[in-house]
């Protein structure tokens, strides 16, 4: 089955140097969901009856029905814990590709995300994340934060040669580091005072957090105490907006959510799935709303490391499977459609008669999104996602620049 073909998920948008004067800078939010998101039960084939069949207890009940999946087309429904969404759907700002991801098979978190990272499906030698090449291939001069991580530490994606800025978005993102003392600033310009690559990120790490935390005057005030907990997302989405909003130079940004490995209990409208999909739907939702109108000029891509089996296990959980559902929101997402080569889920249409074939590269959708809404050059595809397959078929017109 051929779902919605023929038009990019991403309008036109003429030359890919041609912006406009009025624009504002073109964003790209990238949010991870690291332990492999079960896209059957996110973007439903409500039609499939071996859909309900195979999935006893974790089924999604089907549109107009109790707690039912919100419907989407005649094929395909929404998880009704992301009913925040639906606005975006029905405006047309939020797209979905199903039966995407890594053509890799392997099946471990560690380093199947790592190829959704390097953009090297299959290679983990890799020394960069796709990000930072993105980043390097945008036009213009460079500032402390054209590239902001929310968390802990720097992901692999954003990991390389440009300098990015990493802010966990807390009320503890601001407080003082030992590096803010006068005294051990001082030490510390001194010893990074020469030309060094590695004096220039220090100056640059020095500038991105001195400009950040400028930029979170309040942060404290609006948050609770402690750093806020997984399904605080819609804080954390609130936040990433106010800082984007403030900071003109941030073009690209980064965020990860755990909890998607639901090997055990995950539930069908109710219960584990169901509580990590609504925080992350109210949180997306709140994201397009923060930015007002810097959302014309941003897109947001969704992804997982892989999807989940079709069957359902003993434990009423699903485990590591193959091919899974990419988001896309945005105000320049032609969106109200599901889009992809469905491949069904008959057992002779799934991949090692266990898990959704994947029709789409990952990669991509990606490529998509960086060459119509950043405008880059077929050229920095080549160095941005190096060996990736050409598009073919329904995905080419999809797809194509």
């Amino acid at each position: 089955m051929k779902l919605a073909s023929g038009a990019a998920v991403l309008p036109a948008l003429g030359p890919v140097w041609a912006a406009r004067a009025d624009e504002g800078p073109q964003r790209l939010v990238v949010v991870m969901l690291r332990g492999a998101v079960d896209g059957l039960n996110v973007v439903v084939p409500y039609a499939e009856p071996v859909y309900y069949d195979t999935r006893p207890t974790i089924a999604i009940p089907k549109p107009g029905g109790d707690n039912g999946a919100l419907a989407l087309d005649g094929h395909f429904a929404l998880h009704p814990a992301l009913a925040s969404l639906m606005p975006l759907w029905n405006d047309k700002k939020l797209a979905f590709i199903h039966a995407a991801g890594s053509p890799d098979p392997n099946r471990s978190h560690f380093d199947a995300q790592q190829f959704i990272e390097n953009g090297t499906p299959g290679r983990p030698s890799t020394p960069d994340g796709w990000m930072n090449r993105t980043l390097a291939a945008l036009p213009g001069a460079r500032t402390p934060t054209d590239a902001l991580s929310v968390g802990p530490t720097l992901p692999f994606i954003l990991r390389g040669s440009i300098a990015v800025a990493n802010l966990p978005l807390g009320p503890r993102a601001a407080q003082p580091m030992a590096i803010d003392h006068p005294q051990i600033a001082s030490a510390f310009d001194q010893l990074y005072a020469g030309d060094s690559r590695q004096a220039e990120a220090y100056r640059q790490g020095r500038e991105a957090r001195t400009e950040l935390v400028a930029d979170m005057p309040n942060e404290q005030q609006m948050a609770d105490n402690g750093a806020p907990p997984a399904d605080a997302f819609p804080g954390v989405a609130d936040r990433l907006a106010r800082l984007m909003t403030k900071d003109r130079h941030i073009r690209l940004a980064f965020a990860a959510l755990g909890g998607w490995d639901t090997h055990v209990n995950q539930g069908n409208d109710q219960g584990q799935l169901a509580g990590h999909l609504k925080p992350l739907g109210d949180g997306l939702a709140a994201l397009s709303k923060g930015l007002g109108p810097d959302w014309n000029d941003t897109v947001v891509v969704v992804i997982s490391e892989f999807g989940r089996t079709v069957r359902e296990n003993g434990n009423r959980g699903t485990d590591h499977g193959h091919g899974n559902a990419i988001w896309l929101l945005g105000g320049t997402v032609n969106g109200g459609k599901v889009y992809g080569d469905w491949p069904g889920l008959a057992d002779a249409q799934l991949y090692q008669n266990r898990d959704l074939a994947i029709t789409t590269d990952y990669r991509h959708v990606l490529a998509m999104v960086l060459e119509r809404h950043l405008r880059l050059p077929d050229a920095a595809m080549a160095k941005i996602f190096p060996g990736m397959p050409a598009m073919r078929g329904d995905l080419g017109r999809i797809l194509a620049a």
